[in-house]
């Protein structure tokens, strides 16, 4: 058995489960969220307060797919209650991002600003004009919209400027300069 997949998953009283032969609906305070799953690998059930996901079979697709279904399943009745958040900063000389109603404008080193315009279910935040905070009860569409923003300028490894996650850490090149003085040093003492 699938030691992700056998957990129960409790379900609070604030939130409201419906659960359909190939889908699961999920709502709570932060918001409305549905998931599909394969009825032929895995049955979802509601069982004394809690959400129970069963494989149909022992082979391996059977087995991926339980602790999948089971964690995302999971993360969207945590999300439903505390929204997932994501935190980006902007690194650099004149970057910075201010939000126009569903659109977020970012100035980050290129002639004209970039303008990215958020998802429905995502709402963005910003605070002094290097940092986006993005919140969603969606676990999987606020990482990937926070992962499309930073592909905007990706950390750049000589400079360390770019967009990049608050908590991230970037592996830092000596340029070409630090690397010839080394050798120049060297040859001048013989």
């Amino acid at each position: 058995m699938s030691r992700i997949g056998k957990l129960p998953i409790p379900v609070p009283k604030d939130v409201k489960v419906t659960i359909q032969p190939d889908r699961v609906f999920v709502e709570g305070k932060a918001g409305k969220l549905t998931q599909l799953y394969e009825p032929q690998y895995v049955s979802v059930e509601m069982k004394d307060g809690t959400i129970v996901v069963t494989r149909k079979g022992d082979e391996k697709e059977f087995k991926a797919r339980h602790g999948l279904y089971r964690s995302l399943i999971a993360n969207m009745i945590r999300g439903v209650q505390q929204p997932y958040t994501k935190v980006l900063q902007l690194v650099g000389l004149g970057y910075r991002a201010k939000l126009e109603g569903k659109e977020l404008v970012l100035e980050i080193g290129f002639h004209d600003p970039v303008r990215y315009k958020l998802p429905e279910n995502v709402k963005a935040e910003v605070k002094d004009q290097t940092e986006i905070t993005l919140t969603s009860p969606d676990k999987q569409l606020v990482g990937e919209v926070a992962a499309e923003i930073r592909a905007l300028r990706k950390p750049e490894p000589y400079k360390g400027t770019g967009i990049r996650y608050k908590d991230e850490q970037i592996r830092r090149k000596a340029g070409k300069l630090a690397a010839g003085a080394g050798a120049k040093g060297a040859a001048g003492g013989a």
